[in-house]
């Protein structure tokens, strides 16, 4: 699929904002300021952007606890995700999630979580709601190495096949559960997409550092789901380039393992590289996005480090639903 001059710079733009706001969560999470365990997706946002860029706004993920670049590349308010980071009341959750539990109804972002392999249950039950309603949305479970191997996943999988529910999992294959490599903990031989297909939905594979192939291999999923085959699998083979969470010293890593990869396979270089060379777009408009991005980002560090925090009357708030 050949994609427009502003196709291309929205990609881009999306990608260099997932990485400019990881970046500086890396750097203000020194402060002291933010609470809690933080995920960085840093590495990996030509899988949230290549495989958001086909959805609408209708059309349902489910993130992980390293779900910011699902949220930005879902539509989720940048400024909204910061202050909901820093705990303040203007955050997209209030200011009671934080980093592990953003959501945003509105945008079709139903929710991180902190559990591995939590997702999938639910994007199977979005899904079941979007086969009865008819109006042809997808749900989809982003998931890691880590939850395909957890019940939850297969549970899922298969339930998802018996219904034809139109669920689709994407597994971002970053070589790493928390610290333990896939190369031990997958017994499938590290791949992953196989799992998918013995439940008896069609699985695609791309590589997850490079966003037209991701792009292109989910666009062929998302007509063959729509077109009413029931569910399907992809697996993006990845990198994450922080920690599995910040602190992390990473001493599980070989050495000149994280200078290579961000050598190697860095996926905002691959970008530029790939449409530089046929002159699909200047660099210089690149460049600009980057400082636009920059902005962006110190603007939403500078409006959550001066909101307030929640209001301590209202913790009470959105603890129980009352369906009279």
């Amino acid at each position: 699929m050949q994609l427009s001059r502003e196709a291309l710079i929205g990609a881009y733009r999306r990608m260099a904002t997932i990485r400019r706001f990881e970046e500086r969560l890396h750097e203000e999470i020194k402060t002291g300021e933010i609470a809690g365990f933080t995920h960085l997706y840093a590495g990996q946002e030509a899988v949230a952007v290549g495989v958001c860029d086909h959805l609408g706004v209708d059309d349902m993920i489910v993130s992980t606890h390293r779900g910011h670049g699902h949220c930005i590349a879902k539509g989720c308010d940048v400024t909204g995700m910061m202050l909901e980071i820093f705990g303040r009341a203007g955050g997209l959750c209030k200011g009671r999630g934080g980093s592990m539990h953003i959501a945003d109804l509105s945008v079709g972002m139903l929710g991180a979580n902190g559990i591995v392999g939590g997702g999938a249950p639910q994007a199977v039950g979005a899904a079941l709601a979007a086969r009865l309603d008819g109006r042809g949305r997808v749900a989809i479970a982003f998931s890691g190495d880590g939850a395909c191997n957890q019940g939850t996943t297969f549970e899922a999988m298969n339930m998802a096949v018996v219904t034809k529910a139109p669920a689709i999992f994407v597994f971002e294959n970053n070589h790493y559960s928390e610290h333990t490599g896939d190369a031990y903990a997958v017994g499938t031989a590290n791949d992953i997409a196989s799992r998918a297909e013995a439940f008896g939905m069609k699985a695609w594979r791309a590589d997850g550092c490079d966003y037209f192939d991701t792009h292109a291999a989910m666009g062929e999923l998302l007509e063959h789901v729509r077109a009413g085959h029931g569910p399907a699998a992809i697996e993006l083979d990845t990198e994450r380039f922080y920690g599995h969470f910040e602190g992390d010293p990473q001493r599980y890593r070989g050495k000149g393992e994280l200078d290579r990869i961000r050598e190697e396979r860095d996926c905002l270089k691959a970008f530029r590289a790939k449409v530089g060379q046929a002159k699909l777009l200047d660099i210089t408009d690149l460049d600009a996005v980057d400082a636009e991005v920059a902005a962006l980002i110190d603007g939403a560090v500078a409006e959550a480090r001066a909101a307030p925090p929640p209001d301590p009357e209202t913790v009470a708030d959105d603890v129980y639903v009352d369906y009279l």
